[in-house]
């Protein structure tokens, strides 16, 4: 047995070892995202997160399939193919990169500094919107954490459901179903998850400059996990739509919440005035 074949051997080894557990972390760091968020004194202060609105939107995030129309359908089906369309030049990307005598490993050397830019984005925003004690800011913020909670968690359901194997474990692209985590990148989906509240929020006098930023950000994330080796470029881009997409789905959710119409008894002098207000478009 050569030692590239034994490499390879053990790197399989291990990660069939503990898929369940691998999903179970990612679980964990997504829920302590969020936890981290809910824990925070400002955050909570200027209502950024709700636990009650954070448990129904999670409940219409995994069920969301159920109602979409044929738009949203249509969102999804262009994605798989983007996705389809990636996999036809995962290795070419992969040879482009990695020395062909380059051995296998699982070893993940930049973890943490691939999360640096989604790190930097929800920073950012929390110490803006703290200086300047900005409701509108530690909402966004509040999207910003709920998105990329969401995110993490359906990322880790995906990567225990389909077990690809990660281009540094194995230069076969279509090794499914082997207790690997590739698929999607989980810096990717949730940079891009942040980077996308980011970029969508605030002012439009600013568009152009948060887009730059929050995409830009989420653009240096998947490209960095492509060069280090840690993922294949399909696995890029099925992060990059989980995260856009479930960026939407919350800031679609947190608008609808804030545009929303009241009822109120008002008591007044002599009996109740019954009120309605709603926002106008």
């Amino acid at each position: 047995m050569s030692h590239r074949t034994a490499v390879t051997a053990g790197a399989r080894l291990a990660r069939q070892r503990t898929p369940e557990a691998a999903g179970g972390r990612l679980l964990l760091r997504a829920v302590g995202l969020l936890l981290a968020g809910l824990g925070s004194p400002a955050v909570v202060s200027a209502q950024a997160v709700e636990p009650r609105e954070v448990l129904t939107d999670a409940g219409l995030y995994f069920t969301a399939p159920l109602r979409w129309d044929t738009s949203d359908w249509l969102h999804a089906g262009g994605s798989l193919l983007a996705i389809a369309a990636a996999r036809g030049i995962d290795r070419p990307v992969r040879d482009h990169f990695v020395d062909d005598n380059e051995p296998l490993t699982t070893k993940d050397d930049n973890e943490l500094r691939d999360f640096l830019p989604a790190v930097a984005l929800i920073g950012g925003t929390w110490i803006y919107a703290s200086y300047l004690d900005s409701d509108p800011g530690y909402r966004e913020l509040g999207s910003m954490i709920e998105a990329g909670a969401l995110t993490g968690a359906s990322t880790a359901l995906l990567r225990v459901g389909l077990g690809r194997e990660r281009p540094n474990e194995t230069d076969d692209p279509d090794r499914w179903f082997h207790g690997g985590d590739g698929m999607p990148s989980l810096h990717v989906s949730t940079t891009f998850a942040v980077g996308t509240v980011f970029a969508e929020s605030g002012s439009d006098d600013f568009r152009w400059v948060r887009r730059i930023l929050g995409y830009g950000a989420a653009s240096g994330a998947a490209y960095l996990r492509v060069k280090d080796n840690q993922h294949w470029a399909s696995d890029i881009v099925a992060g990059a739509a989980l995260g856009y997409f479930s960026a939407r789905f919350v800031m679609h959710r947190r608008d609808g919440n804030e545009q929303q119409s009241s009822l109120m008894l008002i008591p007044r002098d002599g009996g109740l005035m019954l009120t309605f207000s709603r926002p106008l478009q």
